[in-house]
């Protein structure tokens, strides 16, 4: 596993974890993680993946160790930052699986820039919110960005009580204390105002379109996770019964068995030569 820095056409870098050596096996997967995290938050599936494909993990922007966007950014920054990682990597179209905020990301990138994806995976995203829970994320970006918000506010959301969530939560646990406030505070305000940029354009995208939560997920519902899925021509929801947000970590066999499914999703024929 290598942990290296990536410039960009614009100067700035990227904090990149890197499995597989060029030419490796398998096609390119990217993944993102979701806001307050870094991409260690992928190390199960990073583990398991990498025998058959070239893993790259990515430090969202003013996380782990990627320099932030400009003040204000929002969702279409970050997905307009993601088609400049993939460029920078040089590998070609990928596949790209994001969680939470990434996953909002991979969908931006689906529907903007199509040329530059072979298949998306979307584990535990949120999708046209009611008002209150709208209300309710932009409060907690305010709280973020004033400095009053109670971190263990998340974990409650995250995670079960129950015994097999208890090491993956203090994991998390840690991330957040590390990640820097204002590169948090910043995702989690285009996160909060996400929701519906791209949810008109779901019809539109048209590779393989893997949607997955848990069941217990309060916020990335199963509801939305079967819209999203039903809205795509080649959607594929997935819930998994007894996790909640973070079941990458929590069902961590589970998400790469549903991971390796949808990686050997045949791509349409008309599109196999724009991305190859």
């Amino acid at each position: 596993m290598m942990h290296r820095t990536l410039p960009l056409s614009d100067g700035a870098s990227v904090g990149l974890i890197e499995v597989g050596p060029p030419g490796h096996g398998g096609e390119p997967l990217l993944l993102i993680h979701g806001v307050g995290l870094n991409a260690r938050a992928w190390a199960p599936q990073i583990a398991a993946l990498a025998a058959t494909t070239r893993v790259f993990a990515v430090d969202m922007p003013g996380h782990g160790r990627s320099d932030p966007l400009p003040a204000g950014a929002r969702l279409p920054d970050y997905v307009d930052w993601a088609a400049r990682v993939i460029t920078a990597l040089g590998v070609g179209a990928v596949n790209v699986a994001g969680h939470s905020m990434g996953a909002l990301i991979a969908t931006g990138l689906a529907a903007d820039y199509p040329e530059l994806i072979r298949r998306i995976a979307i584990l535990n995203a949120v999708h046209r919110r009611t008002p209150e829970a709208r209300a309710a994320v932009i409060a907690r970006a305010d709280a973020i960005a004033e400095g009053t918000f109670d971190a263990s506010a998340p974990l409650k959301r995250w995670f079960t009580d129950e015994a097999q969530d208890a090491a993956p939560r203090a994991q998390v646990a840690r991330w957040l204390a590390e990640v820097s406030r204002d590169g948090y505070a910043a995702a989690y305000r285009a996160f909060a105002n996400g929701d519906d940029v791209y949810a008109d354009r779901w019809g539109a995208i048209t590779c393989p379109a893997l949607v997955l939560t848990g069941d217990g997920d309060p916020n990335s519902t199963p509801d939305m996770t079967r819209l999203m899925a039903a809205s795509a021509p080649r959607g594929r929801a997935i819930v998994i019964e007894g996790h909640r947000h973070m079941v990458n970590l929590t069902a961590p066999d589970r998400v790469t068995a549903a991971l390796r499914d949808w990686l050997q999703t045949p791509l349409m024929a008309e599109t196999l030569g724009m991305r190859a």
